[in-house]
C-alpha cells in the first residue's frame, strides 16, 4: 500500500508545524545573498589583490603558498564538510597535480595555464582510479582507506627514480602566461595563483549551492533516507570524490608554480593531516572558513614555528584542542553567530 502525500504545512489539528532548524554552517545556498555579503566578498577579493603592492617578496611568496594550500583545503572541505566523508588522502591528488605540473614545465611548456590544466587532469584521473574503491566505505573505514591511498602514492613518489625519488623534481623554469615573458617577480606569480584560486572557490561554491550540493548535504545528514527517496547516493559520492581530486590537483599545480620544485614531502601524511586540521579549525562545510584555517595553519607551520623554537606543531595541537572544545563549529561558526546576533536573529 502506498502512503498518501505528507502534509508539510499543517498537522491533522491544523496547527502550524515549525520549519526544520538549520545549522547556519554550510547551508548558505538556501539563503538569499545580502548586500553586506556582496561587499565583504568584494573586499576579500580586492584587498588580497593589493598585497604585492604593499609587501615584500617573501611575504608575497608566503601568501602564494597559503592560496595554493587553501585550494587543497577546499577539496577536503568538499568531501568532509559538505558530503560528510572525512579524508586523509587528498594530499595524494595534490601531489599528483604538483608532479604533473613540474613535469610539464620541464619537458613541455612553461605556460602556467597548461600546467594548471594538466594538474587538474592528473588529480581527476587519480581520483577516478582510486575513488571507486574508497566510496564503497563509510566513516572510519573510509578515513583509513583514504589514508592508505595517500601513503601508497607517497611511497611511490619516494621510490620512483623517474620522479626524482626522495630528492624530488627540480629544474622547473619560471612560469609564463599564454606565450608571454616569464613571470619572475613574486607579485606576478601571486596574482596568477590568486586568480585561479578565486575561480576554483567560485566553482566549488557553485557546486555546493546547486541541487547536486543539496544532495551531497542530504547524504551527509541522512544517507539511508536519501536512498529511500530514490537518489543514487553511491554515484553522487563517487562524483564528488572525483571533483575533489581535480580541485586538489589544481592546488598542487599552483604550489609548483610558486616553488618550482616538488618532493615526496609535499604529499605526505603531514600535509593531509594539516589540510583536515584546517577544515576543523575553519568550520567544516562553510568553504570560506577552512580557507582561513589553511592560512592560519601554514602561518604557524612556516613562520611562527621558527620563533617558537620549532614548537609550531605543538601550538597547532593546542589550537586544535581549543577549537574542538570551545568552537565546535570553527571560526566560521563563531563569526556567523556574531553576525546573527548583530542582525537580531537567533544565536
Amino acid at each position: 500500500m502506498r502512503a498518501g502525500p505528507t502534509r508539510t504545512g499543517t498537522s491533522r489539528d491544523d496547527a502550524p508545524v515549525p520549519p526544520p532548524a538549520k545549522s547556519g554552517i554550510g547551508e548558505a545556498g538556501d539563503r538569499p545573498v545580502s548586500r553586506r555579503a556582496v561587499l565583504l566578498a568584494a573586499a576579500a577579493t580586492v584587498l588580497p589583490a593589493a598585497a604585492p603592492l604593499l609587501l615584500g617578496p617573501y611575504p608575497v611568496s608566503t601568501l602564494t603558498r597559503m592560496l595554493a594550500f587553501a585550494v587543497l583545503v577546499l577539496s577536503v572541505d568538499l568531501l568532509t564538510g559538505v558530503t560528510g566523508l572525512p579524508t586523509l588522502g587528498q594530499a595524494a591528488y595534490f601531489g599528483a597535480g604538483a608532479y604533473t605540473a613540474v613535469l610539464v614545465g620541464v619537458h613541455v611548456t612553461a605556460d602556467a595555464a597548461v600546467q594548471v590544466l594538466a594538474g587538474l587532469l592528473a588529480g581527476l584521473a587519480a581520483a577516478v582510479v582510486t575513488g571507486w574503491v574508497a566510496v564503497r566505505a563509510r566513516g572510519i573505514v573510509f578515513l583509513m582507506l583514504t589514508l592508505a591511498i595517500g601513503e601508497s602514492v607517497h611511497q611511490i613518489s619516494d621510490t620512483w627514480s623517474a620522479l626524482g625519488g626522495s630528492n624530488g623534481l627540480s629544474g622547473m623554469p619560471p612560469i609564463s602566461l599564454f606565450g608571454g615573458p616569464s613571470l619572475l617577480a613574486a607579485g606576478f606569480v601571486y596574482w596568477w595563483v590568486l586568480a585561479v584560486a578565486i575561480a576554483v572557490y567560485a566553482a566549488v561554491a557553485l557546486v555546493a549551492r546547486s541541487p547536486y550540493g543539496r544532495t551531497l548535504r542530504g547524504i551527509r545528514d541522512n544517507e539511508p533516507r536519501m536512498r529511500a527517496l530514490g537518489y543514487r547516493t553511491a554515484a553522487a559520492r563517487y562524483g564528488v570524490f572525483c571533483l575533489a581530486g581535480a580541485v586538489a590537483g589544481v592546488g598542487g599545480a599552483l604550489w609548483a608554480a610558486q616553488a618550482r620544485f616538488v618532493s615526496p614531502g609535499d604529499l605526505s601524511f603531514e600535509v593531509a593531516a594539516l589540510a583536515l586540521l584546517s577544515v576543523v579549525i575553519g568550520g567544516k562545510g562553510s568553504l570560506w572558513g577552512p580557507c582561513l584555517g589553511a592560512a592560519l595553519v601554514l602561518l604557524v607551520r612556516d613562520n611562527l614555528s621558527a620563533s617558537l623554537g620549532g614548537h609550531g606543531p605543538l601550538l597547532l595541537g593546542l589550537v586544535f584542542i581549543a577549537v574542538v572544545f570551545l568552537m565546535p563549529r570553527g571560526l566560521a561558526g563563531v563569526l556567523g553567530a556574531r553576525r546573527r546576533r548583530g542582525s537580531g536573529g537567533p544565536p
